[in-house]
Protein backbone atom coordinates (compact mmCIF):
# COMPACT_ATOMS: atom_id res chain seq x y z
CA UNK A 1 0.00 0.00 0.00
CA UNK A 2 2.72 2.27 -0.05
CA UNK A 3 5.56 0.21 -1.45
CA UNK A 4 6.55 3.01 -3.63
CA UNK A 5 8.33 5.20 -0.92
CA UNK A 6 10.70 1.99 0.19
CA UNK A 7 13.11 -0.36 -1.38
CA UNK A 8 12.67 -3.27 0.81
CA UNK A 9 9.83 -4.83 3.21
CA UNK A 10 9.54 -4.72 6.98
CA UNK A 11 11.45 -7.16 8.72
CA UNK A 12 9.35 -10.30 10.02
CA UNK A 13 9.46 -8.97 13.62
CA UNK A 14 8.19 -5.27 12.47
CA UNK A 15 5.30 -7.20 11.11
CA UNK A 16 5.00 -9.22 14.33
CA UNK A 17 4.39 -5.76 16.14
CA UNK A 18 2.48 -3.80 12.90
CA UNK A 19 0.08 -6.08 12.06
CA UNK A 20 -3.43 -5.47 13.93
CA UNK A 21 -5.75 -7.86 11.95
CA UNK A 22 -5.60 -10.28 14.57
CA UNK A 23 -7.70 -7.58 16.73
CA UNK A 24 -9.65 -5.00 14.27
CA UNK A 25 -11.01 -8.06 12.75
CA UNK A 26 -13.50 -7.52 14.71
CA UNK A 27 -14.84 -4.51 12.82
CA UNK A 28 -15.26 -6.25 9.53
CA UNK A 29 -18.70 -5.14 9.59
CA UNK A 30 -18.84 -1.51 10.87
CA UNK A 31 -15.79 -1.04 8.11
CA UNK A 32 -17.35 -2.69 5.38
CA UNK A 33 -20.22 -0.63 6.25
CA UNK A 34 -18.01 3.06 6.19
CA UNK A 35 -16.87 2.03 2.62
CA UNK A 36 -20.61 1.59 1.51
CA UNK A 37 -21.30 5.04 2.57
CA UNK A 38 -18.13 6.29 1.11
CA UNK A 39 -18.82 4.60 -2.37
CA UNK A 40 -22.27 6.05 -2.50
CA UNK A 41 -21.17 9.45 -1.19
CA UNK A 42 -18.77 9.25 -4.45
CA UNK A 43 -20.64 8.35 -6.56
CA UNK A 44 -23.53 10.99 -5.86
CA UNK A 45 -20.54 13.56 -5.87
CA UNK A 46 -19.74 12.58 -9.48
CA UNK A 47 -16.19 11.36 -8.06
CA UNK A 48 -16.67 7.76 -9.19
CA UNK A 49 -19.02 6.93 -11.29
CA UNK A 50 -22.45 5.23 -10.52
CA UNK A 51 -21.42 1.66 -12.34
CA UNK A 52 -18.01 1.45 -10.07
CA UNK A 53 -19.97 2.12 -6.86
CA UNK A 54 -22.20 -0.04 -7.86
CA UNK A 55 -19.68 -2.79 -8.32
CA UNK A 56 -17.53 -1.54 -5.30
CA UNK A 57 -21.04 -2.24 -3.42
CA UNK A 58 -21.31 -5.67 -4.48
CA UNK A 59 -17.50 -6.63 -3.67
CA UNK A 60 -18.16 -5.16 -0.15
CA UNK A 61 -21.12 -7.74 -0.01
CA UNK A 62 -19.16 -10.38 -0.95
CA UNK A 63 -16.33 -10.02 1.55
CA UNK A 64 -18.96 -9.86 4.11
CA UNK A 65 -20.56 -12.98 3.19
CA UNK A 66 -17.08 -14.81 2.92
CA UNK A 67 -16.42 -13.01 6.50
CA UNK A 68 -19.07 -14.46 8.02
CA UNK A 69 -19.34 -17.82 6.12
CA UNK A 70 -15.53 -18.23 8.05
CA UNK A 71 -13.99 -18.44 4.29
CA UNK A 72 -12.68 -15.55 4.47
CA UNK A 73 -8.80 -15.08 4.54
CA UNK A 74 -7.09 -12.56 6.96
CA UNK A 75 -3.40 -11.83 6.19
CA UNK A 76 -1.10 -10.43 8.56
CA UNK A 77 0.88 -8.94 5.69
CA UNK A 78 -1.75 -6.67 5.00
CA UNK A 79 -1.39 -5.48 8.60
CA UNK A 80 -5.14 -3.91 9.07
CA UNK A 81 -8.41 -5.11 8.27
CA UNK A 82 -9.06 -1.86 5.76
CA UNK A 83 -5.81 -3.32 3.87
CA UNK A 84 -7.65 -6.57 4.18
CA UNK A 85 -11.15 -5.68 3.14
CA UNK A 86 -9.60 -3.23 0.00
CA UNK A 87 -7.10 -6.06 -1.28
CA UNK A 88 -9.48 -8.74 -1.66
CA UNK A 89 -12.29 -6.01 -3.28
CA UNK A 90 -9.22 -5.77 -5.75
CA UNK A 91 -8.93 -9.30 -6.55
CA UNK A 92 -12.88 -9.14 -7.22
CA UNK A 93 -13.94 -6.18 -8.67
CA UNK A 94 -10.29 -5.13 -10.57
CA UNK A 95 -8.41 -1.93 -10.54
CA UNK A 96 -11.94 -0.26 -9.65
CA UNK A 97 -11.34 -1.00 -6.03
CA UNK A 98 -8.52 1.65 -5.79
CA UNK A 99 -10.88 4.21 -6.28
CA UNK A 100 -13.01 3.57 -3.22
CA UNK A 101 -9.99 4.97 -1.23
CA UNK A 102 -10.43 8.48 -2.83
CA UNK A 103 -11.02 11.47 -0.38
CA UNK A 104 -9.96 9.70 2.78
CA UNK A 105 -7.14 7.86 4.60
CA UNK A 106 -7.03 5.00 6.71
CA UNK A 107 -6.95 7.34 9.59
CA UNK A 108 -10.23 8.70 8.80
CA UNK A 109 -11.31 5.30 8.32
CA UNK A 110 -10.04 3.61 11.47
CA UNK A 111 -11.86 6.34 13.65
CA UNK A 112 -15.59 5.85 11.69
CA UNK A 113 -15.05 2.06 11.99
CA UNK A 114 -14.08 2.39 15.80
CA UNK A 115 -16.88 4.58 16.72
CA UNK A 116 -19.29 2.69 14.93
CA UNK A 117 -18.42 -0.11 16.86
CA UNK A 118 -18.21 1.13 20.67
CA UNK A 119 -21.57 2.67 19.52
CA UNK A 120 -22.90 -1.03 18.45
CA UNK A 121 -21.70 -2.28 21.60
CA UNK A 122 -23.33 0.54 24.06
CA UNK A 123 -26.49 -0.11 22.05
CA UNK A 124 -26.12 -3.64 22.81
CA UNK A 125 -25.08 -3.19 26.43
CA UNK A 126 -27.99 -1.12 27.52
CA UNK A 127 -30.24 -3.95 26.99
CA UNK A 128 -28.24 -6.32 29.05
CA UNK A 129 -28.09 -3.89 31.95
CA UNK A 130 -31.83 -3.52 31.58
CA UNK A 131 -32.27 -7.08 32.08
CA UNK A 132 -30.18 -6.69 35.57
CA UNK A 133 -32.52 -3.63 36.16
CA UNK A 134 -35.79 -6.39 35.74
CA UNK A 135 -34.06 -8.87 37.53
CA UNK A 136 -33.79 -6.65 40.84
CA UNK A 137 -36.77 -4.71 40.32
CA UNK A 138 -38.47 -8.60 40.21
CA UNK A 139 -36.39 -9.31 43.05
CA UNK A 140 -37.47 -5.82 45.20
CA UNK A 141 -41.22 -6.24 44.39
CA UNK A 142 -41.27 -9.90 45.64
CA UNK A 143 -39.51 -8.79 48.92
CA UNK A 144 -40.73 -5.34 49.66
CA UNK A 145 -41.48 -5.73 53.03
CA UNK A 146 -38.58 -8.24 53.85
CA UNK A 147 -37.29 -6.73 56.91
CA UNK A 148 -33.21 -7.34 56.91
CA UNK A 149 -30.28 -5.45 58.56
CA UNK A 150 -28.85 -2.27 57.02
CA UNK A 151 -25.25 -1.98 57.87
CA UNK A 152 -22.60 0.54 57.73
CA UNK A 153 -19.31 -0.42 57.84
CA UNK A 154 -20.29 -3.85 58.22
CA UNK A 155 -21.77 -3.79 61.73
CA UNK A 156 -25.63 -3.65 62.20
CA UNK A 157 -26.91 -0.25 61.84
CA UNK A 158 -31.10 0.16 61.20
CA UNK A 159 -33.29 -2.30 59.91
CA UNK A 160 -34.00 -1.81 56.51
CA UNK A 161 -35.91 -4.24 54.00
CA UNK A 162 -34.50 -6.10 50.87
CA UNK A 163 -36.48 -4.73 48.27
CA UNK A 164 -35.47 -1.30 49.02
CA UNK A 165 -31.35 -2.90 49.20
CA UNK A 166 -32.29 -4.39 46.09
CA UNK A 167 -33.41 -0.97 44.95
CA UNK A 168 -30.25 0.88 45.74
CA UNK A 169 -28.65 -0.96 42.54
CA UNK A 170 -31.16 -0.37 40.31
CA UNK A 171 -30.67 3.34 40.81
CA UNK A 172 -26.37 2.63 40.90
CA UNK A 173 -26.82 0.40 37.52
CA UNK A 174 -29.77 3.25 36.37
CA UNK A 175 -26.84 5.36 36.06
CA UNK A 176 -24.59 3.17 34.19
CA UNK A 177 -27.21 3.42 31.64
CA UNK A 178 -26.96 6.81 31.86
CA UNK A 179 -23.80 7.27 31.18
CA UNK A 180 -23.74 4.31 28.59
CA UNK A 181 -26.37 6.91 26.43
CA UNK A 182 -24.17 10.13 27.41
CA UNK A 183 -21.05 8.65 25.97
CA UNK A 184 -23.13 7.53 23.26
CA UNK A 185 -24.71 11.11 22.43
CA UNK A 186 -20.82 12.96 22.39
CA UNK A 187 -19.47 9.96 20.24
CA UNK A 188 -21.65 10.75 17.70
CA UNK A 189 -20.21 12.46 15.19
CA UNK A 190 -18.85 11.24 11.85
CA UNK A 191 -14.35 11.27 11.54
CA UNK A 192 -15.19 9.79 7.79
CA UNK A 193 -14.11 12.27 4.94
CA UNK A 194 -11.30 14.17 7.45
CA UNK A 195 -8.67 12.11 6.10
CA UNK A 196 -5.13 11.45 6.99
CA UNK A 197 -5.51 15.07 9.42
CA UNK A 198 -6.33 18.03 6.98
CA UNK A 199 -9.23 17.20 5.12
CA UNK A 200 -9.58 16.25 1.15
CA UNK A 201 -9.18 18.50 -1.72
CA UNK A 202 -12.01 16.34 -3.28
CA UNK A 203 -15.39 17.80 -3.27
CA UNK A 204 -17.04 15.42 -0.64
CA UNK A 205 -20.32 15.16 1.04
CA UNK A 206 -19.61 14.48 4.55
CA UNK A 207 -23.40 15.07 6.19
CA UNK A 208 -24.20 12.47 3.52
CA UNK A 209 -21.69 10.04 5.11
CA UNK A 210 -22.69 11.18 8.39
CA UNK A 211 -26.43 10.37 8.08
CA UNK A 212 -25.64 7.21 5.75
CA UNK A 213 -23.83 6.01 8.93
CA UNK A 214 -26.79 7.26 12.03
CA UNK A 215 -24.39 9.84 12.84
CA UNK A 216 -25.58 12.96 14.09
CA UNK A 217 -23.33 15.21 12.35
CA UNK A 218 -19.62 14.83 10.86
CA UNK A 219 -16.56 16.34 12.91
CA UNK A 220 -16.28 19.27 13.27
CA UNK A 221 -12.14 19.76 13.02
CA UNK A 222 -9.99 16.97 10.94
CA UNK A 223 -6.94 17.26 13.25
CA UNK A 224 -9.31 16.74 16.36
CA UNK A 225 -11.21 13.65 14.08
CA UNK A 226 -8.14 11.54 13.44
CA UNK A 227 -6.86 12.02 17.08
CA UNK A 228 -9.81 11.88 19.12
CA UNK A 229 -10.51 8.50 21.14
CA UNK A 230 -12.25 10.43 23.77
CA UNK A 231 -15.28 8.25 22.62
CA UNK A 232 -13.15 5.08 23.83
CA UNK A 233 -12.32 6.39 26.81
CA UNK A 234 -15.78 7.31 27.68
CA UNK A 235 -16.98 4.25 26.96
CA UNK A 236 -13.94 2.38 29.31
CA UNK A 237 -15.07 4.91 32.15
CA UNK A 238 -18.57 3.99 32.21
CA UNK A 239 -17.75 0.26 31.78
CA UNK A 240 -15.57 0.81 34.95
CA UNK A 241 -17.97 2.41 37.13
CA UNK A 242 -20.37 -0.40 36.43
CA UNK A 243 -17.96 -3.00 36.77
CA UNK A 244 -17.42 -1.54 40.33
CA UNK A 245 -20.95 -1.38 41.02
CA UNK A 246 -20.96 -5.24 39.72
CA UNK A 247 -18.52 -6.11 42.35
CA UNK A 248 -19.94 -4.12 45.74
CA UNK A 249 -23.11 -6.71 44.63
CA UNK A 250 -20.94 -9.85 43.67
CA UNK A 251 -19.42 -9.32 46.85
CA UNK A 252 -23.00 -8.78 49.61
CA UNK A 253 -24.18 -12.15 47.37
CA UNK A 254 -20.68 -14.05 48.48
CA UNK A 255 -21.74 -12.46 52.00
CA UNK A 256 -25.15 -12.93 51.88
CA UNK A 257 -25.02 -16.93 50.38
CA UNK A 258 -22.39 -18.28 52.98
CA UNK A 259 -23.84 -20.26 56.23
CA UNK A 260 -22.60 -17.40 58.61
CA UNK A 261 -25.66 -15.23 56.84
CA UNK A 262 -28.02 -17.75 54.60
CA UNK A 263 -29.44 -14.18 53.52
CA UNK A 264 -29.98 -16.05 50.03
CA UNK A 265 -29.76 -18.99 48.06
CA UNK A 266 -27.68 -19.20 45.04
CA UNK A 267 -29.45 -21.47 42.73
CA UNK A 268 -27.12 -24.62 40.98
CA UNK A 269 -26.90 -22.81 37.73
CA UNK A 270 -24.60 -19.94 39.55
CA UNK A 271 -22.77 -22.59 41.89
CA UNK A 272 -20.20 -25.02 41.79
CA UNK A 273 -19.39 -27.50 44.07
CA UNK A 274 -16.05 -28.62 45.62
CA UNK A 275 -14.09 -31.63 44.63
CA UNK A 276 -13.28 -33.21 48.33
CA UNK A 277 -15.98 -31.17 50.68
CA UNK A 278 -19.26 -32.63 49.53
CA UNK A 279 -21.31 -29.69 51.30
CA UNK A 280 -20.15 -26.93 49.68
CA UNK A 281 -21.75 -24.51 47.44
CA UNK A 282 -19.35 -21.58 45.83
CA UNK A 283 -20.55 -18.47 44.90
CA UNK A 284 -18.12 -18.64 42.01
CA UNK A 285 -19.83 -16.33 39.47
CA UNK A 286 -20.42 -14.14 41.96
CA UNK A 287 -16.35 -14.01 42.68
CA UNK A 288 -15.20 -14.39 38.91
CA UNK A 289 -17.27 -10.89 38.31
CA UNK A 290 -15.46 -9.70 41.54
CA UNK A 291 -11.99 -10.72 40.03
CA UNK A 292 -12.78 -9.92 35.89
CA UNK A 293 -13.58 -6.31 37.09
CA UNK A 294 -10.14 -6.00 37.12
CA UNK A 295 -9.61 -6.34 33.46
CA UNK A 296 -12.22 -3.49 32.99
CA UNK A 297 -10.21 -0.99 34.98
CA UNK A 298 -7.11 -2.31 33.66
CA UNK A 299 -8.18 -1.13 29.93
CA UNK A 300 -9.00 2.57 30.59
CA UNK A 301 -5.60 2.97 32.39
CA UNK A 302 -3.84 1.66 29.72
CA UNK A 303 -6.27 3.80 27.13
CA UNK A 304 -5.37 6.41 28.91
CA UNK A 305 -1.24 6.03 29.31
CA UNK A 306 -1.26 5.71 25.42
CA UNK A 307 -2.73 8.90 24.62
CA UNK A 308 -1.34 10.75 27.40
CA UNK A 309 1.55 12.15 25.22
CA UNK A 310 0.37 11.87 21.97
CA UNK A 311 0.97 15.24 19.82
CA UNK A 312 -1.79 16.01 17.20
CA UNK A 313 -2.83 14.13 14.98
CA UNK A 314 -2.49 10.36 14.61
CA UNK A 315 0.19 8.25 16.33
CA UNK A 316 0.60 4.57 15.49
CA UNK A 317 0.87 4.25 19.27
CA UNK A 318 -3.05 4.48 18.85
CA UNK A 319 -3.21 1.32 17.27
CA UNK A 320 -3.26 -0.07 21.03
CA UNK A 321 -6.10 1.73 21.74
CA UNK A 322 -8.50 -1.55 20.24
CA UNK A 323 -7.36 -4.27 21.84
CA UNK A 324 -7.59 -3.83 25.72
CA UNK A 325 -10.96 -2.24 25.12
CA UNK A 326 -12.51 -4.97 23.09
CA UNK A 327 -11.44 -7.25 26.31
CA UNK A 328 -12.79 -4.72 28.68
CA UNK A 329 -16.07 -4.63 26.68
CA UNK A 330 -16.52 -8.35 26.40
CA UNK A 331 -15.86 -8.76 29.85
CA UNK A 332 -18.36 -5.81 31.07
CA UNK A 333 -20.88 -7.54 28.77
CA UNK A 334 -20.03 -10.95 30.34
CA UNK A 335 -20.56 -10.24 34.01
CA UNK A 336 -23.44 -7.88 33.38
CA UNK A 337 -25.25 -10.87 31.80
CA UNK A 338 -24.21 -13.43 34.12
CA UNK A 339 -25.25 -10.95 37.29
CA UNK A 340 -28.50 -10.51 35.73
CA UNK A 341 -29.13 -14.74 35.88
CA UNK A 342 -27.60 -14.71 39.48
CA UNK A 343 -30.24 -12.09 40.43
CA UNK A 344 -33.28 -13.61 38.72
CA UNK A 345 -32.68 -17.06 40.46
CA UNK A 346 -31.69 -16.52 43.63
CA UNK A 347 -33.94 -17.14 46.81
CA UNK A 348 -33.98 -15.00 49.74
CA UNK A 349 -34.52 -16.41 52.81
CA UNK A 350 -37.38 -14.19 54.93
CA UNK A 351 -36.94 -15.82 58.06
CA UNK A 352 -32.70 -15.44 58.21
CA UNK A 353 -33.43 -11.68 57.22
CA UNK A 354 -36.11 -11.06 59.86
CA UNK A 355 -33.48 -12.78 62.46
CA UNK A 356 -30.13 -10.62 61.80
CA UNK A 357 -32.71 -7.39 61.73
CA UNK A 358 -33.57 -7.79 65.43
CA UNK A 359 -29.82 -8.38 66.65
CA UNK A 360 -26.72 -6.27 67.05
CA UNK A 361 -29.98 -3.62 68.69
CA UNK A 362 -30.71 -2.09 65.15
CA UNK A 363 -34.10 -0.09 66.66
CA UNK A 364 -31.52 2.22 68.87
CA UNK A 365 -32.05 5.47 66.03
CA UNK A 366 -35.75 4.47 66.92
CA UNK A 367 -35.40 4.68 70.58
CA UNK A 368 -33.74 7.96 69.89
CA UNK A 369 -36.26 9.60 67.59
CA UNK A 370 -38.88 8.04 70.30
CA UNK A 371 -37.16 10.42 72.64
CA UNK A 372 -37.27 13.41 70.73
CA UNK A 373 -40.77 13.14 69.86
CA UNK A 374 -42.50 11.86 72.96
CA UNK A 375 -40.95 13.59 75.91
CA UNK A 376 -39.49 16.34 73.54
CA UNK A 377 -35.89 15.55 74.25
CA UNK A 378 -33.34 17.80 72.64
CA UNK A 379 -31.63 15.22 70.15
CA UNK A 380 -28.49 14.36 71.31
CA UNK A 381 -29.86 13.89 74.92
CA UNK A 382 -31.90 11.56 73.45
CA UNK A 383 -28.97 9.98 71.54
CA UNK A 384 -27.23 9.84 75.43
CA UNK A 385 -30.58 8.04 77.07
CA UNK A 386 -30.50 5.65 73.57
CA UNK A 387 -26.78 4.84 73.78
CA UNK A 388 -27.48 3.63 77.91
CA UNK A 389 -29.93 1.95 76.84
CA UNK A 390 -27.56 -0.10 74.03
CA UNK A 391 -25.51 -0.46 76.70
CA UNK A 392 -27.86 -1.92 79.40
CA UNK A 393 -29.10 -4.63 76.71
CA UNK A 394 -25.43 -5.30 75.72
CA UNK A 395 -24.81 -5.93 79.68
CA UNK A 396 -28.00 -8.62 79.81
CA UNK A 397 -27.14 -9.80 76.37
CA UNK A 398 -30.44 -9.12 74.94
CA UNK A 399 -32.08 -6.44 72.39
CA UNK A 400 -33.67 -3.38 73.14
CA UNK A 401 -37.17 -4.64 73.02
CA UNK A 402 -36.53 -7.17 75.67
CA UNK A 403 -35.40 -4.68 78.31
CA UNK A 404 -37.52 -4.06 80.82
CA UNK A 405 -39.52 -0.91 81.60
CA UNK A 406 -38.54 -0.18 85.40
CA UNK A 407 -35.00 -0.35 83.48
CA UNK A 408 -35.76 1.76 80.56
CA UNK A 409 -37.28 4.33 82.95
CA UNK A 410 -34.17 4.44 85.35
CA UNK A 411 -32.37 6.00 82.37
CA UNK A 412 -35.10 8.36 81.53
CA UNK A 413 -38.41 8.62 83.78
CA UNK A 414 -40.66 9.70 81.15
CA UNK A 415 -40.57 6.81 79.34
CA UNK A 416 -44.03 4.90 78.60
CA UNK A 417 -45.00 1.70 77.50
CA UNK A 418 -45.43 3.31 74.19
CA UNK A 419 -41.42 2.75 73.60
CA UNK A 420 -41.50 -0.89 72.48
CA UNK A 421 -43.86 -0.45 69.92
CA UNK A 422 -40.71 1.79 68.28
CA UNK A 423 -38.36 -1.30 68.64
CA UNK A 424 -39.94 -3.71 66.95
CA UNK A 425 -37.94 -3.47 63.47
CA UNK A 426 -40.76 -4.03 61.57
CA UNK A 427 -42.59 -0.70 62.78
CA UNK A 428 -39.19 0.81 62.30
CA UNK A 429 -39.17 -0.21 58.84
CA UNK A 430 -42.71 0.71 58.21
CA UNK A 431 -42.00 4.51 59.72
CA UNK A 432 -39.20 5.31 57.36
CA UNK A 433 -41.59 7.08 54.87
CA UNK A 434 -39.89 9.76 53.84
CA UNK A 435 -39.17 10.16 50.13
CA UNK A 436 -36.76 7.81 49.30
CA UNK A 437 -36.54 5.71 52.52
CA UNK A 438 -36.97 2.04 53.46
CA UNK A 439 -40.97 1.61 54.11
CA UNK A 440 -42.55 -0.87 51.63
CA UNK A 441 -44.78 1.70 50.45
CA UNK A 442 -41.44 3.79 49.30
CA UNK A 443 -40.29 0.66 47.69
CA UNK A 444 -42.95 -0.06 45.70
CA UNK A 445 -43.55 3.76 44.71
CA UNK A 446 -39.51 3.41 43.60
CA UNK A 447 -40.46 0.12 42.00
CA UNK A 448 -43.21 1.62 40.26
CA UNK A 449 -41.56 4.67 38.93
CA UNK A 450 -39.02 2.20 37.44
CA UNK A 451 -41.33 0.46 35.72
CA UNK A 452 -42.30 3.30 33.45
CA UNK A 453 -38.58 4.36 33.15
CA UNK A 454 -38.12 1.14 31.47
CA UNK A 455 -41.56 1.46 28.92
Amino acid sequence: MWGGRFAGGPAKVMEKINASIDFDKRFHAQDIRGSKAHADMLAAQDILTSADAAAINEGLDAILREIDDGAFQFSAALEDIHMNVENRLRELIGPTAGRLHTGRSRNDQVATDFKLWVRDTIDRLDLVFRDLIVALLDQAETHAASVMPGFTHMQVAQPVTFGHHMMAYVEMFGRDRDRLAESRRRLNESPLGSAALAGTSFPINRDMTAAALGFDRPTANSLDAVSDRDFALDFLHTANVAAMHLSRLAEELVIWSSAQFRFVTLSDAFSTGSSIMPQKRNPDAAELIKGKIGRVSGAYVALTMVMKGLPMAYGKDMQEDKETLFDAADTIELCVTVMAGMIADMTPNPDALQAAATSGVPTAPELAAGLVAAPALPLRDAHHRAGAAVKAAEDRGCDLADLPLDLLQGIEPRITEAVYKVLDAESAVHARRSYGGTAPEQVRAQIARWREVLK
